[in-house]
């Protein structure tokens, strides 16, 4: 359980789950107006700390600079939403809400808040009141529980006794990045058939009829046969064709990298700031006369 002490390093500071799941950042401490133990944490989620979940803090603990509490990010993400009043008060309608969404038994929750931090029981049986709120802007007493110190009242600001001196307060807006998934791509591979073309010379053998008159040097081969007979020659043919063959070969290599741009964004919000004016009042001489009399 957190303590009172501890409440400062929690407001501003990062929220995990149980899986080491970033959930948000701590916005304020509710504090049991009975007990004066704290109760909730309301935790900034989605872009920019738009939404604020409740989540119990009872379970949770200080984990170097960051708060873990037994609840995945999503459980605590689809909490539901509960109003708070001008107060900075949970009701307990609201409060039984959040613990049936929980799983919280309430009758654990009325047996603890009818017991003091030191064990002894409370004046008086009934429910565990309704939780204060601290500020993330404000210290850990400042939840505003039953006899807890914290900060002075939001209407008087006057400083310390005998100090004539106001206070000037004014809020000021944090910007901060999430990172979230924004798209997917892949590597696909797949077959297509082109049709290639490819020249290539080819032969063929083709007969061809020669001549030659008897001369003195071929008359001996001309004479050396029969006189008249019949005969015949035959000569094989020969031609080329084309012979088509495929071979697989790598011819590169494909991966997929990602490199990050940076833009320029512009976030626009609302902060409240106090101003300090001097009022004066001029008497009359009748007002002077009328305090003389």
């Amino acid at each position: 359980m957190i303590t009172r002490e501890e409440i400062a390093n929690v407001l501003d500071h990062p929220v995990y789950d149980g899986d080491g799941n970033k959930i948000g950042d701590a916005k304020h401490v509710f504090f049991d107006d009975m007990t004066g133990r704290p109760e909730w944490v309301s935790v900034k989620t989605g872009m920019l700390g738009s939404n604020e979940s409740f989540v119990p803090i009872r379970d949770a603990a200080l984990v170097q600079d960051h708060l873990e509490v037994p609840y995945r990010k999503d459980m605590v993400k689809g909490a539901p939403s509960v109003d708070v009043d001008a107060g900075g008060h949970l009701s307990e309608t609201e409060e039984h809400r959040l613990y049936d969404y929980y799983g919280i038994n309430w009758d654990s929750v009325l047996s603890e808040a009818e017991r003091t931090d030191d064990g002894r029981w409370a004046a008086g049986p009934g429910p565990a009141g309704t939780a204060s709120a601290a500020g993330a802007g404000g210290v850990a007493g400042a939840a505003g529980a039953a006899g807890m110190p914290g900060r002075q009242d939001e209407g008087d600001r006057t400083g310390m006794p005998g100090d004539d001196a106001m206070t000037r307060s004014e809020e000021q807006m944090h910007v901060g990045v999430e990172r979230r998934e924004s798209g997917r791509a892949r590597l696909r591979k797949y077959v297509v058939t082109e049709e290639v073309q490819q020249t290539v010379p080819v032969t063929h053998e083709e007969v061809r009829v020669e001549r030659e008159p008897i001369t003195d040097a071929n008359r001996g081969e001309a004479l050396s046969g029969p006189e008249i007979s019949e005969d015949e020659h035959e000569v094989t043919l020969h031609e080329e064709r084309p012979v088509v063959e495929t071979e697989t070969v790598p011819v590169e290599r494909v991966r997929m990298t990602t490199e990050e741009h940076t833009e320029n964004e512009t976030v626009r919000g609302r902060v409240r700031k106090e101003r300090i004016e001097a009022e004066t009042e001029e008497y009359t001489d009748d007002d002077l006369r009328k305090g003389r009399e």
